[in-house]
């Protein structure tokens, strides 16, 4: 029984790193068409209406998202985490009116800053063909991760830290 056990546990961690390896190589496949400039933007248009200023000397996180995606769904707890800590903005693309979007973050427990792309236009800006989608720029606005699907909060954490 234990050498059968130790098979399995062995199989396992082997496809473990396999899928680990894949997601992250189509990650980075799907990263090369990704807008890579110096961020140029200086403020965001939230839901509320109200205008978010970009604190300087600080990294910053934005978000590419969508209500409709499953894997945002399983992502947006560690975005919730780091925007507790971090100057964090989510983009909510073709996801609704402001209202639907809205109800969607009180329905999950929510609370991050969130900015609607109705048209997409700011996910065309920035070249985004799949979500999620993440972007880490520097104090200065230099981009130093982007990152297409799924991402751990100690990964995003850690690369806002190097950012820093």
């Amino acid at each position: 029984m234990n050498q059968k056990l130790k098979k399995y546990l062995i199989s396992f961690i082997k496809y473990a790193i396999f899928f680990i390896v894949v997601i992250n190589l189509v990650s980075y496949y799907k990263s090369l068409d990704l807008n890579k400039n110096r961020l140029e933007i200086r403020s965001f248009e939230l839901l509320d209406g109200t205008n978010y200023e970009i604190e300087k000397d600080k990294p910053l996180l934005i978000h590419f998202w969508a209500t409709w995606c499953p894997i945002c769904a399983l992502e947006e707890q560690n975005i919730e985490t780091i925007s507790k800590d971090y100057q964090v903005i989510t983009i909510a693309t073709q996801s609704g009116s402001s209202e639907e979007i809205k109800e969607y973050l009180e329905k999950n427990n929510l609370s991050f800053k969130v900015v609607n792309d109705d048209f997409a236009t700011l996910s065309r800006e920035f070249n985004i063909k799949a979500f999620p989608t993440t972007f880490i720029y520097d104090k200065n606005q230099n981009l130093k991760f982007s990152e297409v699907g799924y991402s751990s909060t100690f990964g995003l954490k850690l690369r806002l830290w190097w950012s820093n």
